[in-house]
């Protein structure tokens, strides 16, 4: 007699869609593998200045880099998580505060906030301005500092009539943000110069497309106007490399050392109790010490006696 043999389509049915699981799996991993390897191919990170770190403990320049900042980036940028009786950490008084830094009906007790309303900022500037507490921070990768970059970033403006609002950056190509601080720094050509390779048609129609080392040369001079030259390269390295020629050199000096005041304000702003927190930690890690060496006598004072 022949008993029917209980059905095993279901358990089938499910043990033949563990390796499509599975393929789907490793077919997405791989995308995502390619994608985060083909990513830093295809940004070239830029060269940057190193901003002078000395400048942090330095009160008169953390005093004038307050001042730029309301001056020139207050207007558009926020901070809303700084208060402005904060500013007493870097020796201003409440006086001081109200009379050469807040302009309007602000208190010394409220944050630093702007008028301008971010739907405004969006349709003016195509974005709006992001919020300066903690830029610092917020650029800090484990290529560069956010110092440096902010640094290199605020000296790279340079003319340039194809963009909306006449400016761009060698760091930051097609900046929204204009050059807040040109007038400080004065007239200058910029020489962009660019290796690359391109790709060219086989002569014949049908072989691979041949590869040829390319120099790009762009020079803006002062009123943004762009003069282009390319030529090609025997050997050479791809990348990007930019000069400056200042009008004046003694005013592009000076700049230079105005946005490492501002700099050193804004990485002051990042994080205000950073110098109190790295003094704490020298006492706790001296006391970390101290009670490891009692803990080491006692261990063996206790011990001693014990075979």
């Amino acid at each position: 007699m022949n008993f029917p043999l209980p059905s095993r389509a279901p358990a089938l049915a499910r043990s033949s869609r563990v390796p499509s699981v599975l393929r789907r799996c490793a077919t997405i991993a791989c995308w995502l593998l390619a994608a985060t390897h083909a990513v830093p191919a295809l940004a070239e990170e830029p060269t940057l200045d190193r901003w002078p770190a000395q400048r942090a403990d330095d009160t008169a320049a953390l005093q004038r880099g307050a001042r730029l900042f309301v001056n020139y980036c207050l207007n558009c940028h926020s901070a809303n998580q700084m208060r402005w009786n904060r500013l007493h950490d870097i020796g201003l008084d409440d006086a001081q505060i109200k009379s050469e830094l807040i302009f309007g009906n602000q208190k010394v007790g409220d944050t630093m906030t702007v008028t301008m309303a971010p739907r405004d900022a969006k349709a003016w500037f195509g974005k709006a301005p992001p919020d300066l507490s903690v830029i610092i921070r917020a650029r800090n990768t484990e290529e560069h500092k956010g110092t440096d970059y902010v640094y290199t970033l605020l000296r790279s403006f340079y003319r340039d009539r194809s963009t909306l609002t006449g400016w761009n950056n060698a760091v930051y190509p097609n900046i929204a943000m204009p050059n807040i601080l040109w007038q400080r720094q004065g007239p200058r050509v910029a020489t962009l110069t660019r290796v690359e390779y391109e790709e060219h048609p086989a002569a014949d129609g049908k072989g691979a497309p041949q590869r040829e080392l390319m120099q790009v040369q762009s020079v803006f001079d002062a009123d943004g106007y762009a003069q282009v030259t390319r030529h090609a390269l025997e050997q050479g390295t791809p990348g990007t490399t930019v000069s400056f020629a200042p009008a004046d050199p003694k005013a592009a000096a000076a700049l230079d050392d105005e946005v490492a005041d501002l700099v050193a304000y804004l990485n002051w702003m990042s994080e205000p109790g950073a110098a109190q927190r790295y003094r704490i930690g020298v006492w706790v890690m001296g006391y970390m010490f101290i009670f490891v060496l009692l803990a080491r006598w006692l261990n063996r004072v206790y011990w001693r006696d014990i075979k």
